[in-house]
């Protein structure tokens, strides 16, 4: 095997997923082997104190304020997280500079953001890729495995949640998360959506219509002084779609709202032949179903440590959030390197767009109390009216 490549990784947004950058590329020699050898060199944010965080990762020789400055050819790749309202800006700069990147959910603030920047990557020739680590899970991927082989049979429902609950605590403070004009009239879609869409989107199952039911809970939290602001975005979204040819019920969840739930990912996938369950709430195991002798039987299956490339960890231990980012990254990078082959990959700039379609249907579903069709390839500019009768309700 030839020498790894060394990649010059620089960061745009200095917060949380950031800093989880810096703890991935530290722990890289941990995968079984990888083409490439990440160096974590410059990062971009506004906040001084956000960029001054990164002293202490000594490979990092740029900080800065203005995300055009990493432009120039002093990194290879891009991880880009910003507020939704910057995406579109923020993307397009990078794409048209030809630098590679990995930018967070959901690309863009609504689908005209998220059309520009398909054009801005497919004009600059760059490798892009979306954020989208909860898949990686190896419950997660044994279960996507079980339904590529087609052991689950003609699909008769399917389910996909992401579920928080920290905004149960109304007096949390106000952040851009909970302002639409920063994550855009798709609220909490935007936030964890392409979470819940990557793996049936990556199965091909396309909704074609979608009934959403969309919730504002609380409208309004504490501003920076203490005083109550309005909290004007869409808490939680259900969407109920039919997918798939035959068609079946596919439902998409994602609720910062959740009572009794922290962080918890999970899908349910029933056919009939069989059926599999994974849920991050209990991330050891998988759970499947079979037919036997004319009885339906549920069982649990190990997970194990191992997920779409394989760590020196011994296959009998845990897996959490740190592995999965490391797992995405190394799905990003290996595929940027022309290696990934069959295994499982980033989600892409196309279901980056199609979970565009998806959202932008979800609210003319509960403008209209109706069941509407997806338009595929929509370019449509988000107004306050598309959730005028969701927030503050």
């Amino acid at each position: 095997m030839s020498a790894p490549q060394r990649v010059r990784i620089g960061v745009i947004g200095a917060g949380l997923m950031g800093r989880e950058l810096a703890g991935v590329v530290g722990r890289w020699s941990a995968l079984q082997q990888s083409p490439v050898e990440p160096v974590l060199t410059a990062v971009c944010d506004v906040n001084e104190t956000a960029r001054e965080w990164f002293r202490r990762v000594g490979s990092v020789e740029t900080f800065t304020g203005d995300h055009r400055d990493l432009l120039d050819g002093r990194v290879d790749v891009l991880y880009i997280a910003v507020p939704h309202h910057l995406h579109e800006a923020v993307y397009t700069d990078v794409a048209a500079a030809g630098v590679d990147f990995l930018g967070e959910k959901p690309f863009g603030i609504d689908p005209a953001a998220a059309a520009a920047i398909a054009t801005a990557v497919e004009q600059g020739g760059v490798f892009a890729r979306c954020s989208s680590e909860m898949p990686f899970y190896p419950g997660a991927q044994q279960a996507v495995r079980y339904l590529q082989d087609g052991r689950a049979g003609r699909i008769v429902d399917a389910e996909f949640s992401f579920l928080h609950s920290s905004d149960l605590d109304t007096r949390k403070p106000i952040n851009w998360k909970r302002r639409t004009e920063f994550c855009g009239q798709i609220g909490v879609m935007g936030d964890l959506g392409m979470h819940v869409a990557h793996v049936p989107l990556r199965l091909g199952w396309q909704p074609a219509t979608v009934f959403a039911q969309l919730q504002d809970l609380v409208p309004e939290r504490p501003g920076p002084d203490g005083r109550p602001v309005p909290c004007d975005t869409v808490d939680n979204a259900s969407l109920y779609t039919t997918a798939g040819a035959p068609a079946f019920p596919l439902s998409l969840h994602t609720k910062r709202i959740a009572p009794g739930e922290m962080n918890t990912w999970r899908m349910r996938v029933t056919g009939m032949e069989g059926g599999v369950e994974f849920s991050t709430r209990y991330p050891q195991s998988v759970r499947v179903m079979s037919v036997r002798d004319g009885v339906q039987v549920w069982e649990e299956r190990m997970a194990g440590s191992q997920s779409a490339q394989p760590t020196v960890t011994g296959p009998i231990f845990e897996f959490g959030f740190p592995d999965a980012l490391l797992q995405m990254w190394a799905a990003y990078l290996t595929e940027r390197a022309g290696a990934l082959g069959t295994a499982f990959g980033c989600a892409t700039v196309a279901e980056a767009r199609a979970a565009h379609d998806v959202f932008d249907a979800a609210l003319r579903s509960s403008a209209a109390a109706a069941a509407v069709p997806v338009e595929h390839g929509t370019a449509r500019r988000h107004e306050p009216s598309d959730v005028a009768g969701v927030i503050g309700r």
